[in-house]
């Protein structure tokens, strides 16, 4: 049995018509606005739609869903389903939640003013279904160094369809993308990989509107033939007829190396040089040693050597050479001693010259206050009769 929806009507009688007719024609009959807002919300959370009045004169507000049922009349609500709650009610405002929020409650739903003509609003509800978590899949765990890599992340179940981004490291990688109707997303990369990629994290990331931050991660494994390096243990300077000589190999690569050889490029090994793991040793060196000696590593991967050119000096080489006479540091102190002797020089040719020509006499002490010239030389201290008594001071 089909339930039946409930449309008001009203009869007008010939009386009522003039009032109506004014109603019409007044200026705030134009001025009502009925309004609402698109609404996007997650499966499962609550949508609230709002419908709005400018200068409402009394018009009925109603609220129907995208099959046209009248879900509110006014703060009525006809249509069963309790999901639907009435928020606030007024002559401005009809205002309804709707909880669980499911798919099917997707589409267009109508505010609605009983005008004449009426006016309607209309709010699409979105409802957006989050990706699941990312899943990373490759078409092999381990790859070695210079081939190729492919890694296919897919994300399950998302509306909109999500879109992926992958990074190496700090770097953006190209990717192509497939969708499908079920909202499924699949994601390809490829590219090249070197040692240096090893231990490097590759993530698959999923941007939504319905979430953030949601990635997945893995860690590439490349393997790579090794890296070998020869460290002269013994001796520290030249090599003389007589030394020893003690040589250390240094290989490193993954998977780790499992055969270290040496060999004597184009010559033998001399007889008496014992090879002990990664390490070669000679003693009594002579000339006859002379040559490349060679350290070659493997792997599963490859192979890869370092070479160590011997060459034999004799047995006084480097002895009674002059010793090196460090410049830069005479330099130095020839410059401070310099410095030091001009700021002496300085601060001596200052002293003299403030003074220079000073000096004082008494001669005419007491003439100041005579009356005359003569009586002046009278009372002068140490006058003409008394020059012995005459005293100069010369600083």
């Amino acid at each position: 049995m089909k339930r039946g929806v409930l449309v008001p009507f009203c009869i007008l009688s010939t009386a009522d018509e003039p009032r109506l007719r004014a109603r019409l024609l007044s200026p705030d009959f134009d001025s009502q606005n009925l309004a609402t807002d698109n609404v996007s919300v997650i499966e499962g959370e609550t949508a609230t739609i709002n419908c709005r009045v400018r200068n409402n004169d009394d018009s009925v507000i109603q609220l129907l869903n995208p099959n046209r049922q009248t879900i509110y009349f006014r703060d009525v609500r006809p249509l069963k389903d309790s999901r639907f709650q009435l928020v606030n009610f007024s002559d401005n405002e009809l205002r309804v939640s709707l909880s669980n929020v499911s798919l099917s409650d997707e589409g267009r739903y109508v505010c609605q003013l009983y005008t004449d003509p009426p006016q309607e609003a209309y709010a699409d509800i979105t409802v957006l279904v989050p990706p699941g978590s990312p899943i990373i899949e490759s078409r092999e765990d381990v790859v070695s160094e210079g081939n190729e890599t492919e890694l296919t992340c897919i994300s399950i179940g998302s509306k909109p369809a999500a879109s992926i981004r992958w990074m190496k490291g700090e770097d953006d990688l190209t990717v192509e993308e497939t969708y499908d109707r079920m909202f499924t997303v699949t994601s390809r990369v490829r590219f090249s990989v070197t040692k240096e990629d090893d231990g490097v994290p590759v993530d698959c990331i999923v941007d939504h509107p319905a979430v953030k931050d949601l990635l997945t991660q893995r860690h590439l494994e490349v393997l790579y033939k090794p890296e070998v390096k020869i460290v002269v243990t013994y001796p520290d300077g030249l090599t003389r007829e007589g030394d020893n000589l003690d040589l250390t190999c240094i290989a490193e690569g993954k998977p780790h190396p499992h055969q270290i050889n040496w060999l004597r490029v184009d010559e033998d090994v001399p007889p008496h040089a014992v090879v002990t793991g990664s390490d070669l040793y000679i003693e009594n060196l002579n000339k006859s040693y002379n040559g490349t000696y060679r350290c070659v590593a493997s792997n599963a991967v490859g192979e890869a050597y370092d070479d160590y050119v011997l060459y034999v000096y004799d047995s006084r080489a480097g002895e009674g050479a002059p010793q090196k006479i460090d410049h830069a540091v005479i330099g130095g102190v020839v410059a401070v001693v310099m410095f030091a002797i001009l700021c002496a020089l300085i601060v001596l040719g200052r002293y003299f010259a403030r003074h220079k020509g000073t000096y004082f006499t008494h001669e005419a002490k007491g003439a100041d206050d005579a009356a005359d010239a003569d009586t002046a030389i009278i009372n002068a201290e140490g006058g003409h009769n008394n020059t012995d008594e005459k005293k100069e001071y010369y600083i």
